[in-house]
């Protein structure tokens, strides 16, 4: 009888070490899976000469921002065509864009399009970045991971 319950103790001993060490490195594997999780990205096209569009963008962006944590997420705006004109120097959202770039959100303007317009950095808000093509960086974000929206 002794032998049993010396037994019995040794098999509950090892299932409450097993269960002490096994929740141990479930918690570990959880504060893991968190520390890195993966940042949210978000590529936006900017193909439309309209003010209100811009604006719709610049407020996509900053949601995302506010709903996620700026830390959380990764935004590009890409303006090509038409829509190059809100970043240029008279766009009539510079001071929202700069209010962006601040917040790290990356605005790039398409150096085709910057081209067939006769556009040079010097027309461009200072702090915007710039790409060889807008579609193609469209392209190669969404091969990257990135969430594709056209406000």
């Amino acid at each position: 009888m002794k032998t049993k319950m010396k037994s019995l103790l040794h098999v509950l001993f090892a299932i409450a070490i097993a269960a002490l060490f096994g929740s141990a490195a479930i918690g570990a594997d959880d504060g893991a899976a968190k520390a890195q999780a993966p940042k949210h990205k978000l590529v936006m096209q900017m193909s439309d000469a309209d003010p209100m569009r811009w604006n719709l963008a610049l407020n996509n962006a900053q949601n995302v921002q506010e709903k996620l944590g700026r830390e959380n997420v990764d935004i590009e705006i890409v303006a090509y065509g038409p829509g190059l004109g809100m970043l240029k120097l008279d766009s009539q959202a510079s001071q929202r864009i700069d209010e962006a770039l601040k917040r790290g959100v990356r605005l790039v303007a398409c150096e085709v399009t910057m081209k067939n317009q006769k556009v040079g950095k010097a027309d461009m808000l200072p702090n915007v970045g710039y790409v060889a093509s807008g579609v193609v960086e469209l392209m190669e974000k969404q091969q990257q991971g990135y969430s594709y929206v056209r406000p």
